[in-house]
């Protein structure tokens, strides 16, 4: 965890807001002052350790006033197998196959559960607590930073929908217990569609500072994620695997159900690019990281995110 952060679970956010312009004008009110500009980085396809050390070296940087609220596009490689801060590594992890299928491994910062990131867009977004736009509620903030992932799906053509689980009903619904994949975890809104969920996300909070990341899905490979994971049978992991498969879904299987042609990355890192400059109501300038973020990243992947310390403390 960050030091004297604040980890929060989110699982996904699926569905339709109350008042979306609401939640926009809380980043800019058209007509009153000028659009924000935000830095957008996208860095491609990192070792797990180092996607990890970036988020974090892009949260202090911005707490030191040294870089503006950021959003951030990247990749894995190798494909990877990451945990929420809280999870006994050793206790949830199938170590022996994560090694046979020639996965990654890291530790988040945030909280959650195991996330296999492989045909997929993760994303974080970066900004300060004192932002204007900023609830101080979590969920509130959680609510309005996913947005642009609302807007994204629907620009894909979904019928994406933010649902507010307001009751454990709700979220049970959402929910299956006992298992360590991220994509059962819910948070107070999910987002869905087609009432399945289609993102997973989880934030932090340190130095004064918001960090939300997560994954949008173009495929799930549901069968190499739960063979990664540890059930105490074989029947206990199929009959989580079917409940997860029951409640969350990839991209591409709604385009082919709908029987509407697959998307590539390409096209989803276009349309939410487009949904957090919409969703936010802010301007977003490409530009890298900078010398010291990539310094700092360094610096943390030698001294936590590579180490077994870490990734397997607990």
């Amino acid at each position: 965890m960050l030091e004297n952060g604040k980890v929060h679970n989110f699982a996904h956010a699926c569905g339709m807001m109350e008042k979306d312009t609401d939640i926009r004008r809380n980043f800019s009110e058209k007509g009153k002052r000028k659009m924000e500009t935000w830095r957008f980085v996208h860095t491609g396809n990192r070792i797990p350790a180092e996607n990890m050390a970036i988020d974090e070296a892009i949260l202090t940087a911005h707490s030191e006033g040294k870089v503006p609220p950021t959003a951030r596009f990247y990749g894995w490689k190798p494909a990877t197998l990451s945990i929420g801060y809280f999870q006994k590594a050793e206790k949830e992890i199938h170590f022996d196959r994560v090694r046979e299928e020639n996965i990654g491994f890291v530790r988040r910062p945030t909280g959650g559960r195991a996330v296999l990131h492989d045909q997929e867009l993760t994303y974080s977004l970066i900004v300060s607590e004192k932002h204007p736009g900023i609830p101080a509620s979590v969920t509130e903030a959680y609510r309005v930073l996913s947005e642009g992932l609302l807007l994204g799906f629907r620009k894909l053509g979904l019928a994406a929908e933010m649902v507010n689980l307001a009751t454990e009903e709700e979220k049970q619904k959402y929910t299956s217990l006992g298992s360590a994949a991220c994509f059962d975890s819910p948070s107070w809104y999910e987002l869905v569609v087609e009432g399945r969920k289609v993102a997973g996300s989880a934030q932090v909070r340190n130095k004064g500072v918001v960090l939300q990341h997560g994954s949008i899905l173009l495929e799930l490979d549901a069968d190499l994620l739960f063979s990664l994971l540890k059930f105490s049978n074989e029947r206990i992991r199929e009959r989580m695997k079917q409940s997860f498969l029951q409640k969350a879904v990839a991209i591409n299987d709604i385009m082919r159900s709908l029987g509407r042609k697959e998307v590539n990355l390409s096209d989803v890192e276009l349309a939410f690019k487009e949904g957090v400059r919409e969703g936010l109501q802010v301007e977003l300038q490409d530009s890298g990281l900078t010398p010291y973020e990539e310094e700092l990243a360094a610096k943390l992947v030698k001294e936590k995110y590579g180490t077994e310390e870490w990734n397997k403390r607990r």
